[in-house]
């Protein structure tokens, strides 16, 4: 029986997916097999020996010890994609509030009630509101993954001319691009030519500030900037000063930080991104099947500290999370073949510093031979799965 801990409410549609006969799932758990979590902070938690896998119902995974994880041989999960058209229509909806003032106009429209001849007064004031359409207009979008490419082709559908920057593009999310929309190679170009820039990557130490003052200072005069990926993306307090000086017309984000909260032309969303029943279903969803076909299989889909890797084996599957480093996969194998253990397929893979090999072998694997390769210097966890 396979243990499952929820540290946050996990939709019903994606735990009711595991098989009751072979996994309980529950909030409070001792010694977990795994763990599913969308916003809960992990960092601080100590993990247990038992503990296979953690999969985040979402994408970020800033709140979990990802690194840490990869060395006690824990394999991270997120569910890209998941949540990428509930982004993709908030995305939409803070272009038009970047440029229509509809919030200050809603809020200054509230302000009236009571007030004698109200609809005489709105008529009279709602010049102020006036914004401009986004038809026609340029917008910039940094990252054309699952989110960005929707995005992409939305504007593109609304009469808005789109240019694309990312360095990481794959053949599947350009073929899935409108052909008009625009691919730079160079980042500054987005700046140079956006009247709107929203961005769409991950958060790391290297893409920290990836907007600041500098690429601000690039920017057409007037430009409207959306973030509704991670915070720590734009530099906040770059983008105040910016719209001080008139740089920078109005800033939409979905992070709020007391630098950007309470500030004219800035709107602050209290992070809605994914908040919306469907997405949380198809996180919660894919992050179940991930840690079924991780557990019972040994499979890795959409890893962030494993590589990906699969095998349909006809016998004993051993599962083998180990260094990136030369003599370890020969190792392993000198010890399989030492035992008398014949070897009838194997994959490996590799991503950064940690490596993953699965071998098919045709006679069980007791265990004291288990151990002998969990002896092998450079090994992390290895797993079999009969």
């Amino acid at each position: 029986m396979y243990k499952i801990q929820t540290l946050n409410k996990i939709s019903a549609i994606g735990t009711d997916i595991f098989d009751k006969s072979k996994y309980s799932v529950a909030d409070e758990v001792a010694n977990p097999d795994a763990i599913m979590v969308r916003s809960a902070k992990m960092h601080d938690m100590q993990f247990g020996d038992n503990l296979l896998a953690i999969a985040r119902a979402g994408a970020g995974v800033n709140n979990i010890p990802v690194e840490r994880c990869a060395q006690e041989g824990i394999c991270v999960f997120n569910t890209p994609g998941a949540n990428s058209n509930a982004v993709k229509e908030l995305a939409i909806c803070a272009l038009l509030l970047a440029s229509r003032k509809i919030v200050e106009a809603a809020s200054w429209a509230a302000s009236l009630k009571g007030t004698p001849d109200a609809p005489k007064t709105v008529e009279g004031g709602k010049s102020k509101f006036a914004g401009p359409e986004i038809a026609g207009k340029t917008l910039g979008i940094i990252g054309l993954g699952a989110i960005g490419g929707k995005i992409a082709n939305a504007a593109e559908s609304l009469g808005m001319k789109v240019i694309g920057y990312d360095p990481f593009l794959s053949v599947g999310a350009a073929l899935h691009l409108e052909p008009s929309v625009k691919i730079v190679t160079d980042i500054n170009d987005i700046y140079a030519n956006s009247d709107y820039i929203t961005i769409h990557m991950p958060y790391t130490p290297q893409t920290k500030n990836t907007i600041d003052a500098e690429q601000i200072a690039m920017m057409k005069d007037g430009v409207r900037l959306i973030n509704l990926a991670r915070g720590e993306l734009i530099n906040s307090e770059a983008v105040v000063k910016a719209i001080a000086e008139g740089k920078v017309a109005k800033y939409v984000t979905d992070f709020a930080d007391d630098v950007v909260l309470g500030v004219e032309d800035v709107i602050v969303l209290p992070h809605l991104g994914a908040s919306t029943p469907e997405s949380e279903d198809n996180c919660a969803v894919m992050a179940a099947e991930e840690l079924i076909e991780y557990l019972e299989n040994g499979n890795i889909k959409n890893s962030v500290n494993l590589p990906n890797a699969s095998m349909n084996a006809v016998g004993t599957k051993v599962c083998i999370i180990h260094k990136n480093v030369p003599t370890t996969i020969a190792s392993i194998t000198s010890v399989v073949g030492n035992e008398g253990i014949n070897i009838e397929n194997m994959v490996n893979a590799s991503k950064k510093d940690f490596a993953y090999t699965m071998l098919d072998v045709t006679s069980d694997v007791p265990p004291a031979v288990e151990g002998k390769i969990n002896a092998v210097d450079g090994v992390i966890r290895v797993r079999v799965i009969r």
